[in-house]
């Protein structure tokens, strides 16, 4: 049973957090790239293409997140609404005992 709630729990939050932790780095990355380009303006073609590249391992670690939830997904197991309430009262039968 910890099994499964740790399941849900890590395709809840899971890509959530990784959505969260790459928009932040990339915020962060396109900022210090602008940032750089603006203090030498010479080597901006190549800080450019640095930060692009840069950007590209961020969103394929968004990608990767996205195809391990849906992976993670499979395998939750499906109940019916029923069985799901009659799973509830027994633990709340089980707590109260």
């Amino acid at each position: 049973m910890i099994y499964l709630a740790a399941l849900a729990l890590a395709v809840g939050f899971g890509l959530p957090l990784a959505v969260l932790a790459a928009a932040t780095a990339q915020g962060k990355a396109i900022s210090m790239g602008l940032e750089s380009m603006a203090r030498q303006p010479e080597s901006a073609a190549g800080l450019q293409t640095a930060m692009l590249i840069g950007l590209a391992f961020i969103e394929l670690f968004i990608l990767l997140a996205f195809v391990l939830g849906f992976l993670l997904l499979g395998k939750m197991p499906t109940i019916s609404p029923s069985e799901a309430i009659q799973m509830a009262q027994t633990a709340v039968e089980t707590v109260a005992h």
